[in-house]
């Protein structure tokens, strides 16, 4: 039996006379951290837009847990998977508390069935509900915000996670920390599906259990970070890894 959370059927995407995606195929599996690593115009936030119906397909199918998605209505299939971004979007004028809080009031839970979901994420996230629940975004780190962020895209407890460059816009030390913690999310909360799309390649090999690489909406290779170390199958892949090679000479000329 099929253990399959997102499954892409050669899919097409065009914008004007530019081919974005170009008869894509792959299959995601229940559970799975899966990180989108390419340039900028590989098509790799398109393929993640796609996920949730924010960019619609020209042709092909795609699948969320066996189902066609064109089948599930929009709202409902939204509901089903949290969504994060660089931009994380927080609701300046309201507090931590009620930006976490935003999706389960729309969906109508009582208030104590809420308030117990937004402590249980503040302890995931490492901010503590006493703490920070009434604070306001402008009170936050950036760091702090797009962990809220994380949070907030949990609330509604979706079985699938789409974060397109989530950590692009931190310093490079709490982005280092906030890869650590996302780690560390995704195994606690054991069966969710992330999706990660980042450009950083030290980023996506650390975080996937698999990544996609992609060049010019084509899958270049897709595997364990391993698997492609030891045997990069295009030249696109070989020259990717071969920046870190360069990074590491680097550093061992300056120690």
């Amino acid at each position: 039996m099929s253990n399959s959370a997102i499954n892409f059927k050669h899919i097409q995407k065009t914008f004007g006379a530019e081919t974005i995606i170009e008869n894509l195929s792959f299959e995601v599996e229940a559970g799975e951290f899966i990180t989108i690593l390419g340039s900028s115009g590989s098509g790799k936030t398109t393929t993640l837009k796609m996920v949730n119906r924010l960019v619609e397909p020209d042709s092909g199918v795609i699948e969320i847990n066996g189902q066609n998605i064109e089948q599930i209505n929009l709202i409902e299939l939204r509901r089903k998977i949290g969504y994060v971004v660089q931009q994380i979007g927080l609701f300046p004028h309201l507090t931590v508390e009620k930006n976490i809080a935003t999706v389960p009031e729309l969906l109508g839970w009582d208030k104590t069935k809420t308030q117990s979901r937004v402590k249980e994420l503040m302890e995931l996230v490492k901010l503590p509900y006493e703490e920070y629940s009434d604070r306001h975004p402008n009170q936050l780190s950036g760091g702090q915000q797009q962990r809220i962020g994380v949070a907030r895209a949990l609330a509604a407890n979706p079985q699938i996670m789409l974060l397109d460059e989530p950590f692009g816009a931190v310093d490079a030390i709490t982005r280092k920390e906030l890869q650590k913690q996302i780690k560390l999310i995704h195994q606690e909360l054991n069966g969710k599906t992330f999706l990660f799309v980042t450009h950083d390649i030290n980023e996506a090999f650390y975080l996937g259990d698999k990544v996609m690489i992609m060049d010019k909406g084509k899958i270049s290779q897709y595997d364990t970070p391993k698997n492609i170390i030891k045997n990069p199958e295009t030249e696109f892949v070989k020259d990717l890894l071969d920046t870190i090679y360069e990074e590491e000479s680097l550093w061992r000329m300056l120690k």
